[in-house]
């Protein structure tokens, strides 16, 4: 899984790390796993899938350019769903570490809490941003469910 924020003419994109034999997506992950398993807190790592929009056939004619600039029809198919991986679930909590979002990040947040939502899934949902706030994250899931 690559995360990339274009920012003008430059892509950023975060730098991956292992630890504890598991390949994390981002150096921010690393830390929040870090603090975690240092807090003895039992958590999984990308252990949880959500299927926010079921696949579906489209029956309509859609005319779209393509990577090679045609512009064809690329109606007529099945479109595939939209799911979301938390970085880190538990029974009581949901843990999406977002230093840098990408453009698309955003909307599926929103369908992703708008899923729990209709699931009635009350979990604790937290998204840290830096090492600050996962320090606070790790105090909060310690406070409340420890």
């Amino acid at each position: 899984m690559k995360y990339k924020r274009k920012t003008g003419n430059k892509t950023i994109q975060s730098k991956k790390g292992w630890y504890d034999g598991i390949q994390f997506a981002s150096q921010l992950e690393v830390y929040m796993w870090k603090s975690l398993t240092e807090a003895n807190i039992d958590v999984g790592y990308e252990t949880e899938r959500f299927d926010i929009i079921d696949g579906f056939y489209s029956s309509n004619i859609s005319f779209e350019r393509t990577a090679k600039k045609d512009f064809i029809n690329r109606g007529e198919k099945k479109v595939r769903g939209i799911f979301y991986t938390p970085d880190f679930v538990s029974e009581h909590f949901i843990i999406e570490t977002k230093g840098r979002a990408n453009e698309s990040f955003p909307i599926r947040w929103k369908l992703f809490k708008r899923l729990l939502y209709l699931k009635k899934d009350n979990r604790v949902i937290y998204k840290p941003q830096s090492k600050a706030d996962c320090d606070v994250v790790v105090k909060d899931i310690l406070k409340r469910f420890y």
